[in-house]
């Protein structure tokens, strides 16, 4: 077994481990509940824990020892935000207007971890409804970044982020539709996917369900493949899911890129912010690219104001959210959710049909785009993450200046997209890039962030 705690190895590492008989599922999953008891007071990753979960590692390595693994991930510890179903466990999502009755059946990704073996830890916290960037909610509190607790994770996945940077466990289920993947998995130190739209099925559809989707975050590329693979399974739930396509999206990950383009873009349809910290991220990233073979130029995709689409698409489903609630309900939510409804959600519906067409246009520029190049590069936030304590001030700003302006283009043109750290920051935070390809190639981001991951290996937080 590698010289390292076990919660902190990679889900293949403990794979090879339980393989080879050097460890148990339930010695991983007690080095990670330690790692809990310990440092999750003072991060908040968790909404909840499962009691069962001492059972699922105990029958893991029970199939371990015959020799008969259930499936991919048998015995590996993952968590599931608690904006995703699974069965047993209320879905609270954040919020004090949520039912606190278990919900009765698992969420289509659920269902993959579980055939596939993991070991359920819990639920971590979210954003309210999944609705805002920094990592705080009404009903669980703030969560904290483990690099250093005065500041957020970022949300919505904050818990999972959280989860993943404190070393509880590998593989960690986070939701995006604005960037909510993505943005804590750059303030973490952590790799964040948001896969092709409908890559992952999901039930029920979420708040923002036009834009949504389940992706992973870990601490290495392989890892976030590996989960992909199990978490990527059509159901019928879903009736915008991708046809099943049982593969192993590990294959072809060392391909590297010799021979692809990459395009870095330097506006995602608007002036998007972007610190020192960022701006000299991607150029190593670039950089770290064109040393390992790739093509690497300037891009320009003629896109649309982005950042007004998707404040019509965050405001119009926040709006229904709120309407939909009884008033006495209502009263209970983040104060936040209620300014962006009142601002952005009196819409006509002429206009809301503009914002889908204008969202269609930046589909279509993106696909051009992807004409000319395999990948796109560019920041992932516009800087280093806020405090913790921090009010949510002026939200409607905020999301197109502080929180998601690099990423929720992405969503809006349901394309794959990545957060690969990319060392320190000048504070010591971490820093990112994401790397986005054309609709359906999440092959392509998998390989072009493994690539970076091996010319720049990814630290860990030091949390003592």
């Amino acid at each position: 077994m590698p010289d390292l705690d076990p919660a902190l190895l990679t889900a293949e590492d403990m794979l090879a481990a339980y393989a080879r008989q050097q460890l148990s599922p339930v010695d991983v999953l007690q080095a990670i509940t330690e790692r809990v008891a310990r440092l999750n007071p003072r991060l908040n990753a968790f909404a909840v824990m499962n009691p069962g979960a001492l059972q699922m590692a105990a029958d893991s390595a029970s199939r371990w020892r015959a020799g008969r693994p259930l499936g991919i991930l048998d015995g590996v510890p993952c968590t599931v935000k608690d904006l995703v179903d699974l069965a047993g466990f209320p879905t609270r999502r954040g919020s004090r207007t949520s039912s606190a009755d278990p919900v009765p059946d698992d969420a289509p990704m659920v269902m993959g971890l579980k055939a596939a073996g993991a070991v359920i830890l819990g639920k971590t916290t979210t954003t309210e409804f999944g609705w805002k960037s920094p990592g705080d909610c009404p009903l669980h509190g703030i969560t904290r970044n483990p690099w250093n607790p005065d500041h957020t994770t970022g949300g919505s996945s904050s818990g999972a982020a959280a989860a993943a940077a404190g070393g509880f466990g590998p593989l960690h289920i986070g939701t995006d539709a604005g960037g909510s993947v993505r943005i804590p998995a750059a303030w973490c130190g952590l790799v964040g996917l948001k896969p092709t739209y409908g890559r992952i099925p999901q039930w029920p559809a979420s708040a923002f369900a036009a834009v949504s989707v389940a992706g992973p975050i870990t601490r290495s590329v392989r890892d976030a493949a590996l989960m992909l693979s199990a978490m990527a399974r059509a159901d019928l739930r879903d009736p915008f899911c991708l046809p099943d396509d049982p593969r192993d999206w590990r294959d072809g990950i060392e391909a590297g890129v010799s021979g692809l383009t990459v395009g870095v873009l330097n506006n995602p349809g608007f002036d998007a912010p972007v610190d020192a910290d960022g701006i000299a991220a991607v150029e190593r990233a670039a950089q770290l690219l064109a040393d390992a073979g790739a093509y690497v130029e300037p891009a320009e995709a003629s896109l649309p104001d982005t950042s007004a689409v998707f404040a019509r698409v965050w405001g119009a489903a926040l709006s229904r959210l709120v309407a939909g609630l009884p008033s006495q309900l209502a009263g209970l939510l983040d104060s936040g959710i209620r300014e962006v409804a009142e601002t952005l959600g009196g819409m006509t519906a002429i206009e809301f049909m503009d914002a889908e067409a204008t969202r269609a246009a930046a589909g279509h520029a993106m696909a051009r785009l992807h004409q000319r190049y395999d990948l796109v590069l560019c920041p992932t936030v516009p800087a280093g993450p806020p405090l913790a304590d921090a009010p949510t001030t002026d939200p409607v700003r905020a999301l197109w200046t502080e929180w998601a302006p690099w990423t929720f283009t992405f969503n809006l043109t349901r394309q794959p997209a990545i957060s690969v750290p990319m060392g320190p920051r000048g504070d010591g935070l971490p820093n990112s890039v994401q790397i986005a390809a054309a609709q359906f190639r999440d092959d392509l981001v998998l390989r072009a962030a493994r690539a970076i991951e091996l010319a720049q290996p990814f630290a860990v937080a030091d949390l003592g």
